[in-house]
C-alpha cells in the first residue's frame, strides 16, 4: 500500500516595501533612471516576469546604490526567480542600508524557511515579530521556523499568538496540528486539522493533513477516504491531484486484494511510526504579496516586582507614614501551568470520521461534524478561612519601630529575607499602629511561604486601611495559597468592585476560574478584562496562550 501524502503547510509569501516618493515623482513626470527602474521593475514583479524584473531590479540597485528598498525588491526578483543565493545577498545587503526594513526580515525569513535553515529563519522572524507586532503572518512564519528546528512549546506559543489576533485563521489552527503532530500525538493534531475546516471549510491543507492523520496514525481507513475525497473535490484542482487519488485508490483496496501487496516491513519493526513530515505546498510561479504582518510573543518568567517601602525612618510621630508600593504578583498563573505541563490544551473531541460528500466542490465544501459536548464535573468545595478581624489598634514606640524598620530595609537590600521580615514583625510589635510595617512583614512573609503569619499580617494592616488595595490583594494570594480559595475570591472581587482598573485582580480570578473552579467561561471573561487594562502585561502572553488554546 502506498505511503499517505505528507502533511502540508501553506506557502510562503514574500512581501515587499512601499515606494511613494518614487509614485509622485512618476506622476510628475520627471523620474530619474534609477526611480524609473525600481518602478518598473515593480511593475513586472505585479506581472509574475521576474526575468524582467531581475533585469530592471538590477538597474536600479546599481544607480541607488544606497537604497535598502531597492535592494530588498531585487531580493524578492531573484527569489522568485530560483537565485537564492543571490537573493540572500540582496536582502542581506538591505539590512545593512537599514536594520528596520522589516520586509527584508521577512523575506529573508523565508528564503531561509524554504531552504529549512530554521535558524537562521528563526533569527529573521523573531526581528520581523519584534517591530511588527499587531498582525499573524509574521507569527504563523516564527512558528513555523521553530516547529522545524524541533522547538514545539515555542512553535506552538506563536500560534496561539496568531489565533488569538484572528480566531477565524485555519492556518493557525493547522499550524497546531502540525505541532501535535511532531509530538507524536495524532489524535490531538486531527482535533485541530478539524477545528480549521470547522472555520474554513475549503481549507485544503487541514482536509489532506487530517486525511492523512487519519490513514497513517489513526488507522481509520473510513475517515481518511472521506477527506481525500474532500480533498479531490477541490475546485480548482489541486496540484498533487494524481498523488493524492493514487493514495485513496491504495486504500479502496478490497482487504484480498491489499493482502496480496503488504507493505515491507522488517523483522525487528517494533517502533510506533515516526510523527508526519512537514512538506511545504510548492507553486510554479509565486506573485509577490504584501505581508499580513505580526507581533512576537516573548515568553518571560514571572517574578514579582519591588514591593517593599522606600523610606528612611520618620523623625516623629506625627511624620506621615512611607507611601506602598505594589505587592508580589501570585506566582502560577494556570495559562503558564497549561503551558508548561501539556504544551496545548486540544479542542474539544470532533470525531474523526467527518461525513464528506463524494463530489463536493468548493462552493458546496464538505461539513464536518461539531464537536462532541462535554459535561464538566461539578465545582470543588474549599475550605473556609476564619477571619481574625482583628480592631485598630494604637500608637505605640514609632521612633523603636523605626530602628527596626530600617534594619529591615538594609536586611532586604542584602537579600537576607528572614532577617527582615524579623525586624519588620519587631517593628509591628513595636509599634501596632503603623500600616508600613504590617503589610511589609505580610509581603515577606507571603514570599517565605509562611503564608499563617501573612494572613495575620494583611488583617492588621486591613484593619489600620480598610481601603488598601494592596494589602486586600496580597491577603487575598496568601488566601488562596493557604488553599482558602472562595474567601481568596470574595477579597479579589471587592478589589474589582472599589477599582475596576485593578488589572490584577482580574488575572488572579482568571487563573483561579480556570485552575480551581474548572470554570473556562468564568476565567475566559476575567482574563479579557485583564488583557483590557493591561495589554503589555508580562503575564499577557500566557493568557492569550491560555485563551487560544481554551476557545468559548
Amino acid at each position: 500500500m502506498l505511503t499517505p501524502k505528507p502533511m502540508q503547510v501553506t506557502k510562503n509569501r514574500i512581501i515587499r516595501g512601499a515606494v511613494p516618493f518614487l509614485l509622485a515623482a512618476f506622476i510628475a513626470g520627471c523620474t530619474p533612471a534609477g526611480p524609473r527602474a525600481l518602478l518598473n521593475g515593480k511593475k513586472f514583479l505585479d506581472r509574475g516576469d521576474f526575468t524582467q524584473a531581475v533585469e530592471q531590479l538590477k538597474t536600479a540597485t546599481t544607480l541607488l546604490p544606497s537604497n535598502a528598498q531597492a535592494w530588498n525588491y531585487y531580493g524578492v526578483a531573484l527569489q522568485h526567480a530560483g537565485r537564492a543565493d543571490d537573493a540572500a545577498a540582496a536582502y542581506n545587503r538591505a539590512l545593512t542600508l537599514d536594520r528596520d526594513l522589516t520586509e527584508a526580515h521577512y523575506n529573508l525569513g523565508c528564503l531561509w524557511l524554504e531552504q529549512k535553515k530554521f535558524d537562521s529563519a528563526k533569527t529573521e522572524f523573531t526581528a520581523y515579530t519584534l517591530r511588527r507586532n499587531n498582525e499573524p503572518e509574521g507569527w504563523l512564519k516564527l512558528g513555523a521556523a521553530q516547529l522545524g528546528a524541533g522547538e514545539i512549546a515555542p512553535a506552538e506559543k506563536s500560534f496561539s499568538t496568531a489565533y488569538y489576533m484572528n480566531t477565524n485563521n485555519p492556518e493557525a489552527l493547522n499550524d497546531f496540528g502540525l505541532a501535535r503532530a511532531a509530538r507524536g500525538r495524532p489524535r490531538d493534531a486531527a482535533q485541530f486539522f478539524a477545528a480549521a475546516i470547522q472555520h474554513h471549510p475549503g481549507f485544503a491543507p487541514a482536509i489532506l493533513n487530517l486525511a492523512t492523520v487519519s490513514a497513517k496514525y489513526l488507522h481509520d481507513n473510513k475517515a481518511a477516504l472521506e477527506n481525500y475525497r474532500a480533498y479531490l473535490a477541490l475546485t480548482p484542482r489541486p496540484a498533487d491531484w494524481d498523488a493524492v487519488n493514487a493514495v485513496m485508490n491504495d486504500l479502496e483496496q478490497p482487504p484480498a486484494v491489499a493482502a496480496m501487496n503488504p507493505p515491507q516491513e522488517t523483522e525487528n519493526q517494533t517502533a510506533p511510526p515516526p510523527p508526519p513530515v512537514v512538506s511545504e505546498t510548492k507553486t510554479q510561479s509565486p506573485v509577490a504579496v504584501r505581508p499580513l504582518l505580526s507581533p512576537k510573543m516573548q515568553q518571560q518568567a514571572h517574578t514579582p516586582p519591588r514591593t517593599i517601602v522606600e523610606t528612611s525612618p520618620p523623625q516623629s510621630q506625627s511624620t506621615a507614614p512611607p507611601r506602598s508600593l505594589n505587592p508580589p504578583r501570585w506566582q502560577g498563573s494556570p495559562a503558564q501551568e497549561n503551558f508548561s505541563k501539556n504544551g496545548v490544551t486540544p479542542l474539544p473531541e470532533p470525531g474523526l470520521k467527518n461525513e464528506f460528500a463524494e463530489s463536493s466542490a468548493a462552493s458546496n465544501p464538505p461539513a464536518v461534524p461539531q464537536p462532541a459536548k462535554v459535561v464538566p464535573p461539578p465545582p470543588p468545595v474549599f475550605p473556609r478561612y476564619v477571619y481574625l478581624s482583628p480592631r485598630k489598634p494604637k500608637a505605640g514606640d514609632r521612633a523603636a519601630a523605626s530602628g527596626e524598620f530600617a534594619k529591615a530595609r538594609t536586611f532586604e537590600e542584602d537579600s537576607r529575607l528572614p532577617d527582615a521580615a524579623q525586624s519588620y514583625q519587631k517593628a509591628a510589635k513595636l509599634d501596632p499602629s503603623w500600616f508600613e510595617a504590617h503589610y511589609n512583614y505580610s509581603v515577606l512573609a507571603y514570599r517565605l511561604k509562611d503564608f499563617k503569619q501573612s494572613l495575620a499580617a494583611c488583617e492588621m494592616a486591613l484593619a489600620i486601611q480598610p481601603d488598601s488595595e494592596d494589602a486586600r490583594y496580597i491577603f487575598a494570594l496568601a488566601l488562596k495559597a493557604s488553599g482558602y480559595v472562595t474567601d481568596a475570591v470574595d477579597e479579589l472581587e471587592k478589589i474589582a468592585a472599589a477599582d475596576p482598573s485593578d488589572a490584577r485582580a482580574q488575572l488572579v480570578l482568571g487563573d483561579i476560574d480556570a485552575q480551581q473552579m474548572r470554570d473556562k467561561a468564568a476565567a475566559r471573561t476575567h482574563y479579557l478584562k485583564f488583557l483590557d487594562l493591561s495589554p503589555r502585561d508580562s503575564q499577557a502572553a500566557n493568557v492569550r496562550f491560555w485563551l487560544a488554546s481554551n476557545p468559548p
